[in-house]
């Protein structure tokens, strides 16, 4: 199946809203759905001797779980192509590689495995960030709402550029509002003193210009669309997570331009999924791909 949406499913409440949503998205591209299930290798994370049958009533109960999904993605959309595939292994690892000739990434906030209370399980956290797709993580208790508006966090470096692409990309897909939102706020261990207000200031507003202009190209490239500007002094998570109240979606990139360029998964797109009340959407830079020249030349900036 070319040109598809893959979700990952485990038959938990989070699977099943993010298999519906999976498949709503795959309309809205006119793409087929391919619904995944994942079994942990058992023999290696339990030495014991298994009795008789259980390898099947694994394999049964794998089926059942992918035939949930897919029942719940029909009755979605109705005529949705759907197919199914059952693999044995790490489940972020192949959940990766059923991601490399995906358009997205679905998966829900939590399944079975970690612990209770948690917000985010560890395949969310550990595919996002690492997919050469875009990743979607849909809370289990956010399926319902429409507000007609995306979200999409940029910082006006190289690095927001695919975040940018997909949410202009997908709001004409959807034909709903954007808002793009800079937020920037001094991070410092002891109180800054009054003297450096006015550095600070001129550095906030230096930002701003960067921001305003990295949108110029994409507002040209879509002029039908209602594109708002959000500039708050506040922490992008801080400024994200409230929009994400009254949004369908929420669009971040893997990582900024922050000290820790290294992490796949950077901190405010590791707080926003944390934190925001709508399905969010994790872009990355792809290694050779848009914006990777120029986020070279800007790192280089600072050496």
């Amino acid at each position: 199946m070319s040109g598809h949406v893959v979700v990952g499913v485990d038959g938990s409440p989070p699977s099943v809203v993010a298999a519906r949503w999976a498949a709503e998205d795959a309309r809205r591209r006119g793409a087929g759905l391919r619904v995944v299930h994942i079994s942990e290798p058992w023999m290696y994370v339990q030495p014991l001797a298994t009795p008789p049958g259980f390898q099947d009533s694994l394999e049964e109960a794998s089926r059942a779980v992918l035939a949930q999904a897919a029942d719940e993605a029909r009755d979605q959309v109705p005529g949705l192509e759907v197919e199914t595939v059952s693999r044995v292994g790490d489940v972020r690892t192949e959940l990766l590689r059923q991601a490399e000739e995906a358009e997205v990434l679905v998966v829900g906030t939590r399944g079975h495995g970690g612990f209770l209370g948690m917000v985010l399980g560890s395949v969310s956290i550990g595919v996002a960030g690492r997919a050469d797709c875009p990743v979607i993580v849909v809370r289990c208790d956010e399926e319902s709402r429409e507000h007609g508006e995306i979200v999409v966090g940029h910082d006006g470096s190289p690095e927001s550029e695919p975040a940018l692409r997909y949410a202009f990309e997908e709001a004409a897909r959807r034909g709903c509002r954007l808002r793009a939102i800079y937020a920037w706020e001094q991070t410092a261990f002891l109180p800054i003193p009054a003297s450096d207000t006015p550095h600070m200031e001129r550095l906030y507003d230096l930002g701003r210009k960067a921001a305003k202009e990295q949108l110029l190209p994409w507002r040209d490239k879509y002029p039908q669309l209602r594109v708002t500007e959000s500039m708050p002094w506040a922490h992008p998570v801080e400024a994200l997570s409230e929009a994400s109240a009254t949004a369908d979606l929420v669009v971040v990139g893997s990582r900024g331009r922050g000290a820790l360029r290294a992490a796949v998964l950077g901190s405010v797109s590791h707080g926003v999924l944390h934190h925001a009340r709508c399905p969010v959407a994790v872009v990355r830079v792809r290694p050779g791909g848009p914006g990777t020249e120029e986020a070279a030349r800007w790192e280089g900036r600072d050496t």
